[in-house]
């Protein structure tokens, strides 16, 4: 592993890199930094780089200058120039997948794939989906933040790891500072990378109703849901999540040679039967 910190434009950014072969970069959400993607690293990081970082006023990150998300696709901008990735898969969950697509948008060339994974971040909400989601904003604005983004099937041991890991964070929900600039979801289409939303089923943040709406709009994109999760998939089911990324990379050609293209290798427990 390496691992550093990135000194930018009113804040510093910590950074850790796993593996090697063709860069993946992960994007956490408000409630997590670089550490929240334990049961991903060891999957996607057999045959491809996987670079984690803290978003600023996350984790090990600084914000000096508290411009929050108005500056998170300027410092992942600076830190792919400064780890020398010219090319890299995106993936980012909830406000992460905001510093992703805007980071799409302004640079399409340096976008192998993109993972849009339990988010409408840095999407316009217009019409059905806006309804959907302040219906959800309603419904959610008070609940604490674990039964806000982990599905009820959780267990109390992550839901205490989870906050552990977000005790880190200098930025919560309440206090962070800045917005993306959503664009429509049709926008993302056509920009020569394969585009997949992930969804938990049980998402209440991000209904998944509202989801399907936004990703019907994005030309060539394709949508997978994972069904008894969250908020968090990629915490609640862990297999599913890696195995749909590792996937894509696979659609865009973005993968090394070395180790297993899976990691499923115990196989899926079938709804209703055993292994």
């Amino acid at each position: 592993m390496d691992s550093g910190m990135l000194a930018t434009a009113g804040a510093e950014i910590y950074w850790q890199a796993h593996g090697a072969g063709p860069a993946v970069v992960l994007a956490h959400g408000i409630g997590g930094n670089h550490a929240i993607w334990y049961r991903q690293l060891d999957a996607l990081s057999r045959a491809n780089r996987v670079i984690t970082f803290d978003h600023r006023g996350f984790g090990l990150s600084r914000d000096h200058d508290g411009r929050g998300r108005d500056a998170f696709v300027d410092d992942l901008a600076a830190l792919l120039d400064h780890l020398g990735d010219a090319k890299v898969a995106l993936v980012g969950q909830s406000m992460g997948a905001g510093t992703c697509i805007g980071f799409a948008h302004r640079s399409p060339e340096r976008v192998a794939a993109l993972a849009i994974c339990d988010s409408l971040h840095g999407i316009v909400e217009s019409g059905e989906v806006k309804a959907m989601m302040d219906a959800a904003r309603a419904h959610t604005a008070t609940l604490p933040q674990v039964e806000r983004v982990l599905g009820a099937g959780a267990g109390p041991e992550l839901a205490a790891l989870y906050r552990q890991i977000a005790s880190f964070n200098a930025a919560d929900r309440h206090s962070l500072t800045g917005r993306f600039e959503p664009r429509p979801a049709a926008d993302l289409g056509g920009k020569g990378f394969p585009i997949l939303f992930l969804s938990g089923v049980d998402d209440i943040l991000f209904p998944i109703e509202a989801v399907r709406l936004a990703q019907a709009e994005v030309a060539g994109s394709f949508l997978v849901e994972v069904n008894d999760a969250g908020h968090s998939a990629f915490l609640e089911a862990p297999v599913q999540f890696n195995d749909t990324i590792l996937s894509l990379l696979q659609m865009a050609g973005h993968v090394g040679k070395a180790g297993a293209a899976h990691s499923n290798a115990a196989g899926y427990v079938p709804v209703g039967g055993a292994a």
